[in-house]
């Protein structure tokens, strides 16, 4: 068995397995920290079939927002941070076991990829060949219309995360979007004139002359 092979297995194996437990665990730190894991190791898959960009992009923006998300669903369920905050330690054992596994897959890839070890059956690619320019072509020619359905189901997506979150909560500050949508200039602005020349402030009257002080030695 070939390197490639070898650790194709490894990764499906780790990847179908953090995918069964994301969806049985009861605790959403726990499912975040598989989720995490399944992510890697999708990608340590894509890095063996020379899709780096696709790779890439799995853990920059899947693993860099799976936390976003993470702190979206907590929003969600209204769940105490405080609590959680108390079983902190409880989860570093699954977190440290988690982050060893990602730690051997990325020692994996490298070691293929500069090890010099190549399968047989990998076919050669030119000198100048981009995968990502491939990737763009095929995606916008072939597959264009499952892009686009798939860009409408996202949107949808959003539109009904938004649609949840702004719902009307005794502890939170609430307001219609069907409302904000329908308003109007003079229901926020209220413009007042006033006149561009004051009046100058009257002047107090003059105090009286106080008398003359008596001259030094003689009458007044």
């Amino acid at each position: 068995m070939d390197p490639q092979t070898l650790f194709f297995w490894i990764f499906a194996i780790i990847t179908v397995l953090s995918a069964f437990q994301v969806i049985t665990s009861r605790n959403p730190v726990h499912s975040a920290l598989w989720l995490v894991l399944t992510f890697f190791s999708c990608a340590g898959i894509w890095m063996l079939l020379k899709a780096e960009f696709l790779a890439i992009t799995l853990v920059l923006v899947y693993v860099g927002a799976v936390m976003v998300l993470f702190l979206f669903v907590v929003m969600m369920l209204d769940i105490n941070i405080d609590q959680m905050r108390k079983g902190f330690w409880a989860n570093f054992g699954l977190a440290g076991f988690v982050g060893l596994i990602v730690l051997v897959e990325l020692a994996m890839v490298l070691y293929y990829n500069f090890s010099g070890v190549r399968a047989t059956d990998v076919p050669a690619l030119p000198a100048k060949y981009s995968n990502t320019k491939a990737l763009g072509a095929l995606l916008y020619t072939e597959y264009v219309f499952a892009f686009e359905v798939a860009a409408v189901i996202l949107l949808v997506g959003m539109v009904a995360a938004i649609a949840l979150t702004l719902r009307e909560r005794k502890d939170s500050k609430y307001f219609s979007p069907s409302e904000a949508v329908r308003v109007k200039a003079k229901d926020r602005l209220r413009i007042v004139k006033m006149a561009s020349v004051m009046p100058a402030p009257a002047q107090p009257e003059a105090a009286e002359q106080a008398p003359a002080p008596a001259k030094p030695g003689g009458a007044a």
